[in-house]
């Protein structure tokens, strides 16, 4: 569930945004009377070049009418010095700019090398024959693999299994037995590395978009580091001497610091500063121009001190960008959505096609509030037949991460004739993807960021400036195709007082699932485990008593328990992931239920309605909606608009239901004949009689209530299954200002302003965010999904729980401070 986020426009402003288009609509018809129409013929002459019949085209013959675009790629002319360098070297330090072409074309290049075929070992087993390529967002992952799968003529992912090209995300693996060439997120990788450590199924990982330093590529490029180290002194005996190569690519990267990474330095000299990562419009140093190479060798130490030699070579290729103006605004913006639609209309009155416009703005929020304002200026265009005859038509498609992937990709389909395509996106779209026909860029300077504060246990969602590299970034969408513009929401001088870079995420963000990670790798010593950036201790200190008390790392030694590696092996937070698990235990029983709700969890979109409402809270409330839409079988689509809930969540809510349902199926087939083998059928059959979501599952709820409608005591049991991954976020009822606060009863009464809450773990003061049901009552205690603070201290997604189940849930865990300190 999600609270309004962002900006908040009441009544009043709508209004004034329809008379703002109303004027603005005023303006095209007086420009429309003077030259409009000659201007819009011209516009119609220069899009209506000859289209293809309309004939299915097929693969190869696709692949070749693609070819000649990837022969003029910057990248094309340098294939063979790429991979005369990774013959010779283990790992290759790429730079080119964004739209260079070196996320489709490098494992094009290398995925025909000789180093690059499946290796069959002595115990016939075999190794290698795979490229993978990370993406640090999925959009970009399946986007990459698309293109790639076209390029070579091949279907992609599981369409077919003679497919040489898939990708994985999170609950979405499209790999067929041939797949030769795999996109994938950065945190799959770490996935299928606690599989298999060894990462036998592949020749090569090419590390893309490293400049972005999410924690996720920290830890892909230090367990790298790792295994390069390892095969090179013979100590992979997993890949019985087959090698491994390593690409690291990115657009603006300061190659200096990689290299350092490489160095036999001591982890202990790493400080703690974000890398500095030279911007596109800085001058070029010398070791870093086009054609040059530095070889290095790097030497890595194991806590043995056993030297192992690791072949470095860098390489910089200078990307192709044409010119882009920069447009600054003469004064500080108030209003970035009023800004963003009048520079959107003012581009589409005056501007000539072809010329696609791309919005970069802050968060969700501030995307679909810029989306319906921009659908109502064409709505009214269409209905003045005087501008819909000389004015383009506009095709305005939203994208920010948790929209679904298949709409994602709309912003990669061709804009159609007489068409003007807008796309608003966050910062989603600054690196990661290149969206072809783009002249206008608007950049309103600021981004959405989550800031982790490890003494409060608190996330800040702040929106915050964003550096001068990633608006260097975001203007050079704009010359990727042709000359273009870039129009800042900000003054030149607000430009130059901005951070020259991004802060690295492992210095800001909550970091458990950095900690279970590396705990699932047996690295006990995590001081001295070496990444590109030291994260803080206090953060450190925080993400390890957070696992403790989910019952993840054993509290006498620090190591991972058995319970801590199933929750690692799942994709999903820590929290989550206990829930998830614990929800199959007798005493819980309630499989199905978790699964709904975990499932409505991950997709930020979903809103609370008032006919789902139930008394016990936020998490009872969305099981309820998605119960309710699940047994829709009609018009779903209907149902939603009905009701005033996104459908598009709602698709989304179901597809990670139904793979949560497979893992969880799985799972319980699994601990059934493990208990089969070692318990007495009897035992075996009271604990696997049931069902999840279908008859062919094993498991079933095992409820008293046969009347269709959950009980109290079903509720009840959620409750506290949820208590097992969410009392740390456990507050009480504040005894200042409330009355009667030492009830024991956890029945709400009305309170306005919705009361505070003292926060068990850290005893800070809280307020219920007004986007939950329990707003404006009090109760003896309630958990959340997380706590943020937004304008003040929040907890956000609440259910009422009572003090004692609270201790039934928890285990204190004492640390020893031989290993956390």
């Amino acid at each position: 569930m999600a609270p309004s986020r962002g900006v908040k426009r009441d009544a009043s402003e709508m209004a004034k945004d329809g008379d703002r288009l109303k004027k603005k609509l005023q303006e095209h018809r007086s420009g429309a009377n003077q030259k409009g129409h000659k201007h819009v013929h011209l516009q119609r002459n220069a899009v209506s070049t000859p289209t293809p019949t309309g004939r299915k085209v097929g693969l190869k013959e696709r692949a070749n009418q693609l070819l000649s675009g990837r022969q003029r790629l910057p990248i094309w002319t340098h294939q063979d010095e790429i991979r005369a360098k990774l013959r010779q070297n283990d790992l290759l330090l790429l730079v080119s700019e964004t739209g260079s072409g070196k996320s489709t074309q490098i494992p094009q290049f290398l995925v025909n090398e000789k180093w690059c075929q499946v290796k069959t070992l002595p115990d016939g087993k075999k190794v290698g024959g795979c490229i993978a390529i990370t993406q640090p967002r999925r959009v970009a992952a399946v986007s990459l693999a698309r293109r790639v799968a076209e390029e070579m003529g091949s279907p992609l992912g599981s369409a077919s299994p003679a497919s040489e090209v898939g990708y994985s995300v999170r609950f979405d693996n499209s790999t067929s037995p041939s797949t030769r060439i795999k996109f994938l997120t950065e945190g799959m990788l770490l996935q299928e590395m606690l599989r298999d450590p060894w990462l036998k199924e592949y020749s090569a990982v090419v590390v893309d978009e490293v400049h972005e330093r999410g924690v996720n590529v920290d830890l892909v490029l230090a367990f790298l580091r790792q295994l390069l180290a390892s095969c090179r002194s013979g100590e992979a005996t997993e890949r019985n001497g087959a090698g491994i190569k390593v690409v690291v690519m990115s657009a603006t990267a300061d190659m200096d610091r990689i290299k350092d990474f490489f160095d036999p330095k001591p982890p202990t000299e790493l400080d703690t500063r974000s890398s500095k990562i030279a911007t596109t419009d800085e001058p070029v140093p010398e070791d870093m121009k086009p054609g040059h190479s530095d070889k290095t060798v790097a030497k890595s130490k194991k806590t043995s001190d056993t030297d192992r030699s690791i072949q470095v070579e860098s390489l910089f290729i200078k990307g192709r960008r044409y010119p882009v103006k920069i447009h600054y605004s003469p004064q500080p913006v108030a209003d970035i959505i009023d800004a963003s639609l009048e520079r959107i209309t003012d581009i589409h009155r005056r501007e000539p096609l072809p010329g696609d416009i791309l919005v970069f703005m802050t968060g969700q929020e501030t995307v679909d509030s810029l989306f319906a304002l921009v659908q109502q200026y064409e709505a009214s265009i269409q209905k003045d037949r005087e501008l819909a005859s000389s004015l383009p038509k506009l095709l305005i498609l939203p994208l920010y991460a948790a929209l679904p992937s298949h709409l994602q990709q709309r912003i990669f389909e061709p804009t159609p004739k007489f068409t003007r395509k807008v796309i608003i996106a966050t910062n989603i779209a600054e690196t990661s993807i290149t969206v072809p026909g783009v002249r206008h860029v608007i950049d309103c300077g600021k981004s959405k960021r989550r800031l982790f504060r490890p003494s409060l246990n608190l996330d800040s969602l702040l929106t915050a400036p964003i550096s001068r590299s990633s608006a260097n970034q975001r203007s050079g969408r704009a010359g990727r195709d042709a000359p273009g513009n870039a129009y800042r929401l900000y003054t030149e001088a607000e430009f130059y007082r901005l951070a020259e870079d991004t802060e690295p995420e492992i210095l800001r963000c909550d970091l458990s699932q950095l900690v279970i990670t590396l705990k699932s790798h047996n690295v006990d010593d995590l001081k001295r485990f070496p990444l590109l950036t030291r994260p803080p201790k206090r953060a450190l200190e925080r993400a390890i008593m957070s696992l403790l008390q989910l019952q993840a790392l054993d509290p006498q030694n620090g190591q991972i328990t058995p319970l801590g590696r199933e929750i690692s092996l799942l994709p999903l937070p820590g929290s989550l992931a206990r829930i998830l698990l614990a929800s199959s235990a007798p005493q819980y029983d309630c499989v199905d239920e978790v699964i709904d709700i975990v499932s409505a969890l991950s997709d930020s979109r979903i809103r609370l309605r008032r006919q789902f409402y139930r008394r016990e809270g936020d998490h009872l409330t969305l099981l309820a909606t998605v119960q309710a839409y699940v047994e829709e079988n009609a018009d779903r689509k209907r149902w939603c608009e009905e009701r005033a809930i996104n459908h598009r969540a709602m698709q989304a809510v179901m597809d990670v239901r139904k793979q949560l349902t497979s893992l969880m199926t799985r799972r319980i087939k699994k601990e059934k004949n493990t208990k089969k083998q070692h318990h007495s059928a009897q035992a075996s059959t009271a604990t696997a009689n049931g069902n999840v979501h279908g008859d062919d599952n094993p498991y079933k709820n095992d409820s008293n209530n046969t009347s269709g409608s959950r009980s109290d005591n079903t509720n009840e049991r959620i409750l506290k299954c949820l208590l097992t991954g969410l009392h740390p976020n456990v507050a009480r009822l504040s005894a200042v200002g409330n009355n009667n606060s030492g009830s024991s009863s956890s029945k709400t009464q009305t309170l306005p302003g919705g009361g505070q809450y003292i926060t068990l773990l850290t005893n800070q003061t809280i307020s219920i965010h007004p986007s939950s049901v329990l707003f404006g009552r009090k109760v003896e205690a309630i958990m959340s999904s997380e706590f943020v603070f937004t304008t003040k201290p929040y907890a956000r997604c609440v259910s009422a729980v009572q003090l004692g189940w609270v201790a039934e849930a928890a285990t204190v865990a004492s640390a020893s401070s031989s290993w956390l300190g």
